[in-house]
């Protein structure tokens, strides 16, 4: 479902699949080939919330005046809140982004952690525990990164063939 506040409505890429079952309010922004998953709320009412291009947010997942890069994961139950994923970033299940984080490029969350407001995940490092502390990527992990997003890109694109928006 996706509806206006404040003058303000979703823009989404005709190439981009967004489950019927999403909820999109205001400043929503979603990219080329990007993928929304049922009961993902994007929320931008006071500040815009940005999807990048071939980047996804999973189930359960919530977006409050976030923006997220390209090839980005954002995984299920995330909640991000007014705070920056940058391209290539994964973000793990049940984590949460306070305001003013940064996840840099190629990082990982792992799940179940936060990341506290204002911190910053250092580029190709990997952010774990609560609150988080973070440790350089390994190479397996780099690819985690690269599979699951060319895994949704895909799903995305079965989805969307099937008319499932």
């Amino acid at each position: 479902m996706q509806r206006e506040v404040l003058g303000a409505s979703p823009t989404v890429a005709g190439s981009a699949f967004v489950s019927e079952m999403a909820y999109l309010v205001g400043d929503v922004q979603v990219g080329e080939r990007a993928s929304i998953w049922p009961f993902v709320c994007l929320r931008g009412e006071r500040e815009a919330v940005v999807v990048g291009e071939e980047t996804n947010v999973q189930e359960f997942s919530m977006l409050h005046g976030a923006t997220i890069g390209d090839g980005a994961t954002v995984g299920h139950n995330v909640v991000i809140d007014y705070a920056t994923v940058e391209d290539r970033a994964l973000v793990g299940m049940s984590s949460t982004l306070q305001q003013g984080a940064v996840v840099e490029s190629g990082s990982i969350v792992a799940p179940g952690c936060v990341v506290t407001e204002d911190q910053t995940v250092p580029e190709g490092h990997v952010a774990y525990g609560v609150p988080a502390t973070t440790t350089p990527i390994e190479d397996a992990q780099q690819a985690e990164i690269d599979r699951v997003h060319e895994l949704y890109v895909d799903h995305a694109a079965t989805y969307k063939e099937a008319g499932l928006e």
